[in-house]
This record gives structure tokens, C-alpha cells and sequence, in this order.
């Protein structure tokens, strides 16, 4: 009996750790178990009451909270406090800013998947619609990428008017400061349609909705300056920019340089306490042309003017341009995107104290400030770029590859194509779901950190690829620039998304998973608080408490990512047709990576930190989690049209396959070899299946986008596509409908030739004869020549006198800033 007893043990340890049982129900569950298993064996009383002591030696110190904290914990918390990590000031705002939502279910393991789906879907007011349809389709229509690139390397003078006229610059503002007070999904949507026509135009409308005076303003401003400033940026009046990078503060801003000193000085004739400021700033867009700077830095009291600490911290204030000692004007060229953008330098500046965003109550408070507005913000302006980007590239590409022809066919039907075109389609996707449901959640109240770092990584990275894969497609169309090239500048400008509001590589390879430790981990962030508490006693009985939890968090975890693997995920509950398979393998993998945190952090300790490709890998998987539910929720949100399912096995499919190999990079790398193969047995019992989307399904979801249908519509929604001059958009779309036309036509004649009835000329050849010989009618040559004609006017480009390739005069040199030297 002794093999009955083993497996009855594993059966209802297994369930209780699936179960996520308290630990008052796995004394009783494992009581009942013992007594049942005692009476069915007729094992002898001794046996059985040998066995349940046994039991309760094991269980019974679990609830003796003093001997537990004296001979167990205190013994755990000394070894946690020499390994756990260290962190700076900056590091720590960074990691615990914002909020979690539904990041925080995927990481720990055990995702609802009806609260997913049951989030509000985002939609537009009346009024963001009208907005969208009037001024923001006005603005579209009058953009002429090419005279603002090349000739103006500017905005026209009306355009910028028109943008403050019609409150472009307060899009986010409340109503009650006269702003338009639009939602996150609004601002998204403006945004995707703007920077469809221009990067240039779309950064300037972004960069005063997005991290900045106003935002900054609106949540820690005092009253005073929130009714004296917020009218005036959201009419136009001030045009705002914030100076954060310097020569020597990148990605790390504890590293300013930048410094202010509280001080007596003179302003407006009185005497008054406030900062002497120095600063050298660069990267500020919108900086060559704005009226108040909001600047960072680091604010120091040595006189203790203001209390007794003499390094107050980062500090946000707002500075006038006009100001004494302010330097700036000067522009930078980003990628030859030529949004204003430049440096500005401050000497000696003095500014009174009521200057500082918040006054003096919000000194010191600056870092933190800016991690909670970019929480939010950064889910808007970028992905929107990226997502802009390729929904032009899905309706252009796929038209084009139609439209096209090398070797008497569509390029669309070569399968070097076709693999291109399903990427950007499937990809579009992706981003387009994801940055939805990202500000969807920002609608809802949230300020999603953590999704927000992985909307923007992600969405951008993709739309690196997306832009990558449309030049390809184009080939000689897409490199030559000028007014009739609707891809050249949208692939300039893909380098600044990557770049900006948090570098790419740095997100991915430390702000992920590390603020997923932090913040959506139940009981890290708590061990960590508890381990600093100076009370000795308070803190065992907090890192006691957590630690508890912690133990019986992991062993679930660790329980359900065998037994998920073990039967493929079929034990997740979830009924949603063809689609709940990807519900149920999402679940196993989540239970994995929150097994697979736990151990990492165990095993690498503060060294994790260090170990940034681990910490990589481990952020990637929780990322593909968040954009796999995104696809998920963007299908059945968008009314399950089942012409979208192949769109949503493809990206269902890729996510999953990067999942599974970020698991066997990761274990491959583990630093304890022994145990990467035992976690790989654990995760991975049967091996790993999942693969690439296979070439059949990338050809389908190809060709759906090869013709004008209902999926190619709702994957280019939100695109500028109206039929108005310079619009090349409208231009495919138009040669599209009428190359479909023609090729019915063109069978015919191709049949002709075939048959031997007419000679094997060239195309408009075999047309002529074909209607000689009756074979087609007049309307249907007409229809053939208003294809060619189309065809042959998506297919031209620019050319042009070299005078007008010259921007500036001949022999013009432009300055270089000292500061630059």
C-alpha cells in the first residue's frame, strides 16, 4: 500500500498547492488525508499515529509565530539583508512609481481571464470624435511633409497658429483651465493620424500633451500657478518644453550636473529667498521656440535657508524664457526630422522660490514627479509614432504589393513577400492592441508604470521591424525621397522613438522586470521595506509575515507550472471558443515566470541587478504575456469578426514561440547549470512545441491585406487616408481598386496568349490585339488603361534640378555651440 499512500500524498499536496490553499486549509486538508489513508490501509494505530506526528512537527512550528521569527526568520533576514540590493534614490522613485493593473495578475502567476476581457473597452466622446474629424482631418489635409522637411525645415506659420487656435496644445489640459481635457485613447488616436503624415508635425503636437510643464502642473502645481499657466499653455500663448537630458545625464539622471543653490536675490526690485541656477541641457524639443522652460536639477540649501539638509534632491521649477542668464534658440537635427529641438544653458540664473513647480513643499520631490507623469505619458506619444508608422505601412504595403509587378505578376504573391507582408500585418496588430489596451487602462485612472515601459519598448521595437520590412517591400520606392515618398521620413524618424523617454536597451534590460519585482510581485517589495525598518522587533514581524506568504506563493507557483506542464495548460478554466487554447497557454507560462522570478531572485540574489540579460529575458516573457492578452482582448473588444481569427492565431502563435525560447535562453544561461536543467524539466516536461506561424497562415493573413478588405480597414483605422491632394494613401488605394479591376481583364488576354489567338508582346500590346480581335471591349481596355495609369503613378518617383535639393545657400555654414566642443 505503500505506492497508494505516495500518490494519494502527491494527488492532495498537489491540489492544495494548485488551489493556492491558506495555510489553515492545508492542515485541514492533509488531517483529513492522513485519518482517510489510516482507516482505508488498516495500517496499525502505532503507524498511523507515527505518521501524523510527523505531520504536525512539520506544520505545527508554522503557527508558533515567536519560535518561528526566533529560530527561523530572524536567521533569513540576516542573510536577505547582506544580499539584497542596493538602490539609489533615483532608482527607487523609478521602480515604485505609478500603478499596476493587469501586469501585476500575469506576474504573479495565476491571470483572471474574465476580469481581462471585462475591462472597459476604450472608445471616444462625441466630442474627441468631432475633434478628429474636424480639425485633426483639417491639420492632415494641409500638412506637406516634404515643404516642411526639406524646404521650410520648419512648420509653416499658419500651421503653427492653427494648432494653437484649435487647442492642439492642450489636449490633456482640463476644461477647467480651458484645455480640451481628452482621454488617453483620444490623444492616441490624434496622434496615430498626425504622425501618419509628418513625424514633425505629430512630435509637436505630442511633446506639450506629454511629459512636461502641463502635465507637471496640473498634478503638483500650486493653485496659483495652475490658474495662472494652465490657460495660457492651453491657448497657445506659452509654448512649453522641459530640459531633463544633459551632457552627462542620459538614461542616468542622478548623474546631473545641473545645480541650483537657495539663495537671496533680487527680483522684480524686491529682495527675495529663491535658486541660483546653472545648467547645460541638451535633446529639448521644442526648446528653439518656447517661452517657459521647465527644467530638472539638483537643488543644495549649504546656508540651510530652508531646514537643516543641505542636498535637497531633484527639482523641478519653471523658468520664463526671457529670464537673465537663459542661453537658447539654438537647434539640433534629429535624424533630419525637423521638429524643434536644441540645447539651452543657464548662468547664474535666480529665480524666486514660488518658481519651482509646487512651490517649496514640492523641493526635493522632482525625480518622483517625473516617473509618475511618464508612468502614464509614455504610452501615448511613441507608440502612437510606431503604431502611425505601421498602419501606413499595412495599407500602403499591402496596395503596393498588388499594385507592383516584377516578372508579369504581383510581388504580393512571391513568398519572399508575402513573409515580409504577414510580419507588418502581424505586427500592426500586436502594437495596434496593445497601445489600445495600454490607454484604455490609463482611461480607467490607472498610471501603468509597468505596462507603459513595455507598450513603449515593445511597440517601438516592432515598429522598427514594421518600417524595416515596408522599405523592403518598396525597394528603390521607398529610399528616393521626396513629395510622392509616404515611407522615407516615417523610417528617419524610427531611431528617436527608440531612443527617447527611456532608451530601449536600458527598459528592456533593467526597468521591465525590475519594476515588476518591485511593484506587481506580492510580497518583494514588502521583504525589502520590512529589512530597513530600524525597529528590530517590527521588522521580523514584517519580514515574518511576508516571508510566510512568500513561501507558500512560491511552492503554488511551483506546483502549478508542473502540473500546467504536465497536461499542456487543459486544466485552466476558460471557455472562449478556437481561442482558448492561447487563454490556457498563457496560463501555464505565467505560472512559470513567476516561478522562474522567484528562483532567479533567490539564486542571483543583489547580483541580478548586474545580470542584466537575465533580467532581460525574464522581462521579455512578461511582455509577451501583456501583448498576448492585448491580441486577445483587441479581437473580442473589435466584435470577434472571424475574418480577424487567422490575424489572431498568427500573433497568438509568435508570442507564445518567443516565450518559450526566452525560457530556453534563460535556462541555457542560468548561472547554476544543475538547476537549469531541473527547471527545464519542470517547465518543459514533454519539451518544447511551439513554433513560428507557419507559411500557410503568414500567406493568409498576406493576401487579407491585398485587397480593400474589412481586415485591411480595421488595421489601418485611424490612418489619414482621405482622398485629398499629396494624400499617396488615397492614391493606392485608388490604383489598388482599379489594378483588382483590370486583372479579370488581363486573364482573358493572358489566356489569349496562351491559346496562340494573339502574339506574346508586351501587356498593352496583347490588349490592343485582343480588342482587335474582340476578345475584350472597349470598357474593358478602358479599364486596363486607367490601371496602367494608376499603376504607373504609384510607382514614380522624384526627381529633381539640384538647386532644388538646396536647403540653405551655397557656402553657408552653420555654427557649431561651444558647448558642443
Amino acid at each position: 500500500m505503500g505506492w497508494v499512500w505516495l500518490l494519494g500524498f502527491i494527488a492532495c499536496f498537489c491540489t492544495l498547492a494548485y488551489q493556492r490553499a491558506s495555510l489553515h486549509v492545508w492542515t485541514v486538508g492533509l488531517s483529513v488525508f492522513f485519518v482517510l489513508m489510516a482507516r482505508l490501509s488498516h495500517a496499525a494505530i502505532s503507524t498511523s499515529v507515527t505518521i501524523f506526528v510527523i505531520f504536525l512537527i512539520i506544520i505545527l512550528p508554522l503557527y508558533a509565530a515567536n519560535w518561528r521569527r526566533k529560530f527561523f526568520t530572524k536567521s533569513i533576514l540576516r542573510f536577505y539583508r547582506k544580499s539584497m540590493p542596493t538602490m539609489s534614490s533615483t532608482e527607487r522613485e523609478a521602480l515604485s512609481a505609478g500603478t499596476i493593473a493587469w501586469e501585476g495578475d500575469l506576474f504573479r502567476g495565476d491571470p483572471d481571464w474574465n476580469k481581462l476581457l471585462n475591462f472597459a473597452k476604450p472608445e471616444l466622446t462625441y466630442e474627441e470624435q468631432e475633434f478628429l474629424k474636424g480639425p485633426v482631418e483639417t491639420l492632415c489635409a494641409a500638412i506637406d511633409d516634404w515643404d516642411i522637411t526639406h524646404r521650410r525645415a520648419d512648420l509653416p506659420p499658419e500651421m503653427w497658429q492653427f494648432l494653437k487656435d484649435e487647442g492642439f496644445f492642450g489636449l490633456q489640459i482640463s476644461k477647467q483651465y480651458g484645455g480640451k481635457g481628452f482621454s488617453a485613447y483620444a490623444q492616441s488616436q490624434i496622434l496615430i493620424k498626425v504622425y501618419g503624415r509628418s513625424a514633425a508635425v505629430g512630435t509637436s503636437i505630442a511633446v506639450p500633451n506629454s511629459l512636461g510643464p502641463g502635465e507637471l502642473l496640473f498634478h503638483y502645481g500650486t493653485e496659483e500657478q495652475k490658474n495662472y499657466y494652465l490657460p495660457r499653455l492651453a491657448r497657445g500663448e506659452e509654448v512649453p518644453c522641459f530640459a531633463l537630458t544633459g551632457l552627462e545625464a542620459g538614461s542616468d539622471a542622478g548623474a546631473m550636473t545641473d545645480k541650483g543653490f537657495v539663495t537671496w536675490g533680487e527680483h522684480e526690485g524686491k529682495k527675495v529667498l529663491g535658486v541660483c541656477l546653472n545648467w547645460n541641457k541638451r535633446y529639448i524639443t521644442l526648446a528653439p521656440i518656447a517661452t517657459m522652460i521647465g527644467l530638472a536639477f539638483k537643488l543644495y540649501d549649504p546656508d540651510h535657508l530652508l531646514g537643516g539638509q543641505k542636498n535637497l534632491g531633484i527639482t523641478c521649477a519653471l523658468i520664463p524664457r526671457d529670464t537673465k542668464g537663459v542661453t537658447i534658440g539654438r537647434r539640433h537635427l534629429p535624424c533630419d526630422i525637423v521638429f524643434q529641438n536644441g540645447p539651452t544653458q543657464g548662468h547664474n540664473v535666480f529665480i524666486p522660490m514660488d518658481y519651482i513647480i509646487g512651490g517649496p513643499a514640492m523641493v526635493g520631490q522632482g525625480w518622483r514627479m517625473l516617473m509618475e507623469c511618464l508612468a502614464a505619458g509614455r504610452a501615448i506619444s511613441l507608440p502612437g509614432s510606431a503604431v502611425a508608422g505601421a498602419k501606413v505601412a499595412v495599407y500602403a504595403g499591402g496596395a503596393y504589393a498588388r499594385i507592383r509587378r516584377q516578372f508579369k505578376m504581383p510581388i504580393g504573391r512571391f513568398e519572399g513577400i508575402e513573409e515580409v507582408l504577414a510580419r507588418i500585418v502581424g505586427f500592426t496588430y500586436m502594437m495596434d492592441a496593445t497601445r489600445t489596451f495600454t490607454a484604455g487602462m490609463i482611461n480607467l485612472g490607472e498610471k501603468p508604470a509597468l505596462a507603459s515601459a513595455i507598450t513603449k519598448y515593445h511597440v517601438t521595437e516592432m515598429g522598427r521591424v514594421v518600417g524595416n520590412d515596408a522599405m523592403d517591400i518598396h525597394g528603390g520606392k521607398g529610399i528616393m525621397l521626396g513629395p510622392h515618398n509616404y515611407l522615407g521620413r516615417s523610417y528617419q524618424a524610427i531611431p528617436i522613438a527608440i531612443t527617447v523617454e527611456g532608451a530601449n536597451i536600458l527598459t528592456r534590460n533593467m526597468i521591465i522586470f525590475g519594476q515588476g519585482a518591485m511593484r506587481c510581485h506580492p510580497y518583494v517589495f514588502a521583504e525589502l521595506e520590512a529589512a530597513q525598518l530600524e525597529d528590530e522587533e517590527k521588522s521580523l514581524q514584517a519580514f515574518d509575515k511576508a516571508l510566510m506568504g512568500h513561501m507558500t506563493y512560491f511552492l503554488t507557483n511551483f506546483v502549478r507550472t508542473f502540473v500546467l506542464g504536465l497536461t499542456n495548460g487543459r486544466l485552466v478554466r476558460f471557455s472562449k471558443g478556437k481561442k482558448k487554447r492561447y487563454f490556457q497557454q498563457a496560463s501555464r507560462f505565467s505560472a512559470a515566470f513567476a516561478m522562474m522570478s522567484d528562483i532567479s531572485m533567490l539564486v542571483l540574489g543583489g547580483s541580478l541587478k548586474r545580470r542584466e540579460n537575465i533580467s532581460a529575458r525574464l522581462g521579455d516573457i512578461l511582455s509577451y504575456l501583456y501583448i498576448l492578452s492585448s491580441v486577445l482582448k483587441h479581437y473580442v473588444d473589435q466584435g470577434e469578426n472571424k475574418d480577424d481569427l487567422p490575424l489572431v492565431r498568427w500573433a497568438s502563435l509568435y508570442c507564445l514561440y518567443q516565450i518559450q525560447q526566452r525560457f530556453d535562453e534563460l535556462l541555457k544561461n542560468f548561472p547554476n547549470r544543475w538547476l537549469g536543467y531541473v527547471l527545464r524539466f519542470i517547465i518543459f516536461p514533454f519539451g518544447m512545441h511551439f513554433s513560428l506561424p507557419n507559411d500557410k497562415l503568414s500567406q493568409k493573413i498576406a493576401q487579407l491585406v491585398m485587397e480593400p478588405t474589412a481586415t485591411r480597414f480595421r488595421l489601418s483605422e485611424g490612418a489619414f487616408t482621405t482622398d485629398v491632394p499629396g494624400n499617396m494613401c488615397a492614391v493606392l488605394e485608388d490604383a489598388l481598386i482599379k489594378v483588382i479591376a483590370a486583372e479579370e481583364v488581363e486573364k482573358v488576354v493572358k489566356q489569349a496568349v496562351h491559346d496562340g489567338v494573339i502574339k506574346n508582346d508586351s501587356l498593352s500590346e496583347q490588349m490592343k490585339q485582343a480588342f482587335e480581335k474582340k476578345l475584350i471591349s472597349a470598357g474593358d481596355l478602358e479599364i486596363f488603361y486607367a490601371a496602367q495609369e494608376a499603376r504607373l503613378k504609384v510607382i514614380a518617383v522624384d526627381d529633381f534640378a539640384p538647386e532644388e535639393l538646396v536647403r540653405y545657400p551655397y557656402g553657408h555654414v552653420a555654427k557649431v555651440s561651444k558647448a558642443d566642443i
